[in-house]
Parts: C-alpha cells; sequence; structure tokens
C-alpha cells in the first residue's frame, strides 16, 4: 500500500520561484536606472524630476517596476498567508484585501505617472 504524502502550505513550484526571481531582476534593474539619473544629475531638484518623470519611456519603465513589485509582493505574501493563517476564512479575507490594495496602489501609480 502506497503511503499519501500530505502536501501543506503555498508549494506552488517551479513559476512562483521563477517569478519572484524575474521580478526581483526587473526590480534591480528600475533602482539602478533610478540611481543612475540621480548621479548623472537628471533628477538634482523637483522640475528636473518632473521632467524625468514626464517622459514616457521612463513612465513605462516606472509601470512595468510597479507591475513587477505587486507581483513580488503578491506570491510572498500569499505564501505567508498560505503558511501561517489556518482558517480558510480569515486567510481568504487577507488575501482579497491584498490583491484590492495591491490593484489600488496600481491605480494610483497610473495616476501620478500621467498626471505628469
Amino acid at each position: 500500500m502506497a503511503s499519501r504524502r500530505i502536501v501543506t502550505g503555498a508549494h506552488y513550484g517551479l513559476k512562483d520561484w521563477l517569478a519572484q526571481r524575474i521580478t526581483a531582476v526587473v526590480l534591480l534593474v528600475y533602482t539602478f536606472v533610478v540611481i543612475g539619473a540621480v548621479s548623472l544629475g537628471a533628477a538634482a531638484n523637483y522640475d528636473q524630476w518632473a521632467g524625468l518623470f514626464s517622459q514616457a519611456w521612463f513612465k513605462i519603465i516606472t509601470l512595468l517596476a510597479m507591475l513587477a513589485l505587486c507581483w513580488h509582493a503578491w506570491v510572498g505574501v500569499r505564501d505567508i498567508y498560505m503558511d501561517y493563517i489556518k482558517p480558510t476564512a480569515i486567510r481568504l479575507s487577507l488575501q482579497v484585501l491584498t490583491i484590492i490594495g495591491l490593484i489600488a496602489y496600481l491605480c494610483w501609480t497610473v495616476l501620478i505617472l500621467w498626471k505628469v
């Protein structure tokens, strides 16, 4: 008779492991771009900073970085919820609130970026 393996927690495997690594690299590249812009003097004062963010290419990479940040946060927080919050109703409520928050942050980012 074969033994049944009990699987618990957030064991999503390679897909989520890879998503965490890829989003971390995207965030690292964005961080270097921002540090480079600041260190080269492209964002020394408010007007230059606003000018940097008014460029379409910078808006796009900022939005991609925010998408990566939200996906990275979702995978990490979801795994924490699944591993440590055992009551299903509480875990599901926290997950829904987290999703709503992350979507709100993304919408807020779009509003800010396209207002400049």
